[in-house]
């Protein structure tokens, strides 16, 4: 299955909060993939060469999947928890085209 909307979010975040923040996002990520019927992945990285950078990158089936994903709880208390941690956001929308698993 190829089609699907993918979700990539770069946050720069305040000094010293990487750790809060990484436990923050886990606990979002497992949730999204466990509870979530429309979300196929949720992975989070962090950056080598800058510091308190983070990636996530997210494969929903479709619009509808991630438009729930808004609104669950999950999503809304990392949301809220995290606002105070994050100096700058940005998040780009992708059509998925294909998929090279191993």
């Amino acid at each position: 299955m190829t089609d699907g909307l993918v979700i990539s979010v770069a946050f720069q975040l305040k000094a010293n909060t990487l750790e809060r923040f990484l436990t923050l996002i886990r606990d979002n990520a497992t949730s999204s993939v466990r509870n979530e019927p429309g979300c196929r992945r949720f992975d989070v990285a962090v950056s080598v060469e800058t510091p308190d950078a983070v990636f996530l990158y997210e494969i929903y089936d479709h619009e509808a999947a991630f438009q729930a994903h808004l609104q669950t709880s999950h999503f809304l208390a990392f949301k809220a928890a995290v606002a105070d941690l994050v100096l700058s956001q940005r998040v780009w929308r992708h059509r998925l085209v294909a998929v090279n698993e191993g």
